[in-house]
């Protein structure tokens, strides 16, 4: 029996839901095909606008962040070139220091020489390298 009840109950309880729903259906004021088409040509209007926005602010920071990361590398580069430089000169001065010939005397001369075209190399090396 108190399954009898419930199917009964439940069934009433679908016919009621159907016919509130029907009743609120009647109450939506539904747009005319004019407002539909207007509201339609706004939502597309503000969704293109959008879409333009958004694409030139990634291009703008695009640009700025490909410009920003060059300009780094290049002020890295410069960096690095100038360590290199400061470190090939104070080592070629010690090798200079430290050079010398069986008599005593110092060959920084020819020594200086062959350092100074060393560092030469070494900057261009470095300038490729960056």
């Amino acid at each position: 029996m108190p399954k009898d009840i419930n199917d009964k109950k439940e069934k009433k309880e679908n016919k009621h839901f159907f016919k509130d729903f029907k009743a609120e259906l009647k109450r939506v004021i539904w747009p005319t095909p004019k407002q539909l088409v207007n509201n339609t040509v706004a939502v597309i209007t503000i969704v293109l606008i959008t879409a333009i926005v958004v694409f030139v602010l990634d291009l703008a920071f695009e640009t700025v962040n490909n410009y920003g990361v060059n300009k780094l590398r290049e002020v890295v580069g410069t960096h690095n070139e100038q360590a290199n430089t400061t470190t090939n000169n104070t080592t070629n001065e010690v090798e200079n220091n430290s050079n010398t010939n069986n008599d005593g005397n110092t060959t920084s001369a020819t020594n200086n020489e062959t350092n100074n075209t060393e560092n030469t190399t070494n900057t261009t090396v470095n300038n490729t390298q960056n």
